[in-house]
């Protein structure tokens, strides 16, 4: 998570959202212990995310529609709380979060693949991939 969302925190804030580069490197620099923090309830909170939707479908688009919601519901209050925390404006906390809510309909389902890889190569114990 801390990786992932470095990159892509870093990219959104500066490029979308007209932060400077020091407001967007104190916020992924904050981002990183509080990534660490949630990383595993996180974790959790999309396997039961990932089982809910499968016992309505088990198709693929299932499985990307489950990770989306996880990732934004999850992830977009943190995010707010992070911005407003290193002092970023309201219009820019809306439009950083705004838009990573809209690119999360590609980025929530990349990070769900990161993550099934990153639990599959660490040999996570009683990690059993979902759909």
């Amino acid at each position: 998570m801390v990786v992932f969302c470095f990159v892509s925190g870093m990219l959104i804030e500066v490029l979308v959202s007209g932060m400077t580069f020091e407001q967007s490197l104190a916020s992924r620099l904050l981002s990183i212990p509080v990534n660490i923090a949630i990383a595993y309830p996180y974790g959790v909170f999309r396997d039961w995310v990932l089982r809910n939707g499968a016992k309505l479908s088990d198709r693929s688009w299932m499985k990307n529609l489950a990770d989306l919601l996880a990732y934004v519901s999850f992830q977009s209050p943190v995010y707010a709380g992070i911005l407003l925390t290193v002092g970023a404006s309201p219009e820019q906390i809306v439009t950083a979060v705004s838009s990573n809510a809209a690119i999360s309909c590609a980025m929530g389902v990349v990070y769900g693949y990161f993550l099934d890889f990153c639990r599959r190569w660490f040999r996570v114990p009683g990690y059993a991939q979902q759909v």
